[in-house]
C-alpha cells in the first residue's frame, strides 16, 4: 500500500512538472528579448481591451506585467511566470512569479495579470526586496473595471493588481501567495 501511495504521489507532481514545462513558460528561452516581446503584447492587449488602465499606467511609478502566469493543480498546486517591471514605459528588470498551494482542486488555467505601482515607496520596496510576496496592501481590480478604472481621480491604494485573460479549468485566479523574485534571463 505504501508503493502504491508513493506512486500516486510521483505520478501528480510529475504530471505536474511536465504540464508546468510544457507550457512554454520562458524557461530556457532566448531571455530578455522574449519575455519583452510577450510583455510588449499584452501591455499593447491591456490598453486596447480596457482603455482606463492607459491612464492608471501613465500615473503609476512602475508597472510589472506578467503576460503568462500558467496554474496547474490536482491536490497540490502551483503557478509561474515571467515578466518584467517597466517604469515610464521601459523595462528596467525582469522577474519570476512562483505560487504554490494544497487543497480542493484540479486542472489547469493561464491568465496574465499587471501590477501597477501607485506609490513610489511601494515600488522601491518591491524592488529593493529578495522576494516580494503579494500582501493585503493589493487592490484588486476587474477587467469590467478597466474601462474607467484609471479615470479615478484619486487612486489610493499602493498598488493596483488586474487580473485578465484567463483561460482554462480552474475557476477564478488570485495572486495571493504568488513570490516574486527578481531574474537574470
Amino acid at each position: 500500500m505504501t508503493e502504491m501511495m508513493v506512486t500516486r504521489r510521483g505520478l501528480m507532481l510529475g504530471a505536474g512538472a511536465f504540464a508546468l514545462g510544457a507550457c512554454n513558460n520562458g524557461i530556457g528561452s532566448n531571455g530578455g528579448a522574449q519575455i519583452d516581446a510577450r510583455v510588449d503584447a499584452t501591455q499593447s492587449y491591456l490598453f486596447n481591451q480596457y482603455p482606463g488602465t492607459q491612464d492608471l499606467a501613465a500615473r503609476a511609478s512602475g508597472v510589472l506585467y506578467m503576460p503568462l502566469m500558467t496554474e496547474v493543480g490536482a491536490g497540490f498546486g502551483g503557478a509561474f511566470g515571467r515578466g518584467a517591471l517597466r517604469i515610464g514605459g521601459v523595462t528596467v528588470d525582469y522577474y519570476s512569479a512562483a505560487k504554490g498551494s494544497f487543497g480542493l482542486q484540479i486542472g489547469a488555467q493561464q491568465y496574465a495579470h499587471a501590477l501597477f505601482f501607485m506609490e513610489p515607496g511601494a515600488l522601491e520596496s518591491f524592488r529593493r526586496s529578495s522576494g516580494w510576496a503579494a500582501s493585503a496592501d493589493i487592490r484588486y481590480a476587474s477587467p469590467e473595471q478597466g474601462a474607467s478604472i484609471g479615470k479615478q481621480t484619486n487612486e489610493l491604494d499602493p498598488v493596483i493588481a488586474l487580473v485578465f485573460g484567463q483561460q482554462g479549468l480552474i475557476a477564478g485566479a488570485s495572486l495571493a501567495g504568488i513570490k516574486y523574485s527578481r531574474i537574470i534571463p
